[in-house]
């Protein structure tokens, strides 16, 4: 649907922005980061385009230029959580704990607590060493499932920076049979490299059409 949308109008921001977000979950990087360059070049003040490009560079392993980007969307707008969401997620990768913390904090105070960036941070700590602060983000997270949906793949996050891979295979099925978005990043999500080799991983990556 995407590349019909791109055919009957080739200059529709939007057509190219989804189907660079497909491309991305399928790990189709080089394609993925022309479309949304493409979509980008479109409408360049549009926020989420530009926040994603950055997620979308993560993926591929292109730390560098996404946290470039990242940084030169907080100047369009500081206040825009999912940048600081993301850019979190990059540093986390980059092994810079206490800036990545900064900047997932800082995406639950301005997205009124967002879980994503709840379990992002659980990762964040449990991949430092801080595990009984994992924990206790894991607990918090269990607390507010009482009050509201917590979708399954942010608690993932946090059994997966533990380590804990039968319990991160266990909340990223629930992901999937729940529906839960974010299992379409399955594939390409670096939090869940040390899943790759682990009993039913595979299994899940069919499931959901990955693999």
């Amino acid at each position: 649907q995407a590349r019909r949308a791109i055919a009957l109008n080739g200059n529709s921001a939007m057509a190219h922005f989804s189907y660079a977000h497909i491309l991305s979950d399928l790990g189709r990087h080089d394609q993925e980061i022309a479309e949304i360059s493409r979509a980008r070049e479109l409408d360049p003040v549009f926020l989420l385009t530009c926040a994603l490009e950055g997620m979308f560079l993560h993926h591929a392993g292109r730390d560098v230029e996404a946290r470039a980007k990242l940084q030169r969307t907080l100047e369009l707008d500081p206040d825009f959580w999912v940048t600081h969401l993301i850019l979190g997620r990059v540093l986390t990768q980059q092994k810079q704990y206490t800036e990545a913390i900064n900047e997932l904090a800082r995406a639950r105070e301005l997205s009124h607590g967002n879980s994503e960036a709840i379990g992002s941070t659980g990762y964040a700590l449990a991949k430092e060493g801080k595990t009984a602060e994992a924990r206790g983000v894991l607990k918090e997270l269990m607390t507010l499932s009482g009050e509201h949906y917590i979708p399954p793949y942010n608690v993932a996050l946090v059994h997966a920076g533990l380590g804990e891979q039968e319990e991160t295979l266990q909340w990223l099925m629930r992901a999937c049979v729940q529906r839960d978005v974010r299992i379409t990043l399955l594939k390409v999500d670096p939090r869940l490299n040390g899943m790759r080799s682990a009993p039913g991983f595979d299994e899940l990556l069919k499931r959901v059409r990955l693999k």
